[in-house]
């Protein structure tokens, strides 16, 4: 049975990919910092449809703790056939010098630094089989910058390079790494980046019709369901009213009394 670990699992994108990969046979490994959402999520996974799960609660951010996580994990769940650095966020929105220090660090330290860390404790072993996929969470912000997305955007385009540069360093380890791209999607992103603002935070999709978490997971099987001689290199995917990173149009809804 092939197995899986994703980053990242307690929500949005996260939940969506263990849901998928389970759903197409794979035995799972599911991190993430809300202990009580990763059960719950260990429970479902297992009830519905009947595979093996280990979930880890740590944060990617820790290094140490990566290694102790995966140093805990049982024997039968040790060999990881497909990587998902999922775990990232934006913090702020604001123009970089009304930005916080602690919203840059903890981009960084998430989007970066965590990624990383993780990848680079879990390629050793895909060297040594001479196989393995590594699919990065990127965004459309690495592709391009807007307003007030400063080291948001810096992070994602950190990505996309690290994305560029492993593809080109495993390649003769038969290592395939991919990256998807989303642009705008309705999860917990948008009220993570805005504090906890609800409000801010639905504001951010009026008048369109946003992304859902199971549209990129649409596009995280297209990707591991390929052939062992196709790779996909990225994949840039907006709502149909989003035409870059800062250009939408949004349509004006009026209410009949």
């Amino acid at each position: 049975m092939t197995t899986a670990l994703i980053t990242g699992c307690t929500s949005g994108f996260g939940e969506a990919f263990a849901l998928r990969l389970a759903k197409l046979g794979y035995r799972l490994i599911i991190t993430g910092r809300r202990k009580s959402r990763l059960e719950r999520l260990a429970e479902r996974l297992e009830s519905q449809y009947g595979r093996p799960v280990a979930n880890l609660c740590f944060d990617v951010r820790d290094c140490k703790a990566c290694e102790k996580a995966l140093a805990s994990l049982p024997p039968e769940f040790s060999r990881i056939d497909l990587l998902v650095n999922n775990a990232g966020l934006a913090a702020g929105a604001s123009p970089f010098d009304e930005s916080l220090l602690d919203d840059f660090e903890r981009m960084l330290d998430t989007n970066i630094k965590g990624l990383l860390y993780m990848t680079k404790l879990i390629v050793p072993q895909m060297i040594e089989r001479k196989s393995g996929l590594i699919v990065n969470i990127s965004s459309i912000a690495g592709v391009e910058v807007y307003p007030g997305g400063n080291v948001y955007c810096a992070s994602k385009h950190a990505v996309n390079a690290l994305t560029k540069g492993l593809r080109i360093d495993l390649l003769k380890h038969g290592i395939k790494v991919s990256s998807i791209s989303p642009g705008m999607a309705e999860t917990e992103f948008s009220i993570v980046r805005y504090h906890g603002d609800e409000e801010k935070a639905k504001k951010v999709y009026e008048g369109l019709s946003p992304l859902l978490a199971e549209d990129i997971a649409d596009a995280l099987e297209f990707i591991v369901t390929r052939p062992p001689h196709v790779c996909i290199h990225d994949m840039l995917i907006t709502p149909s009213q989003q035409g870059n990173a800062y250009i939408s149009h949004r349509e004006v809804r009026t209410v009949t009394p």
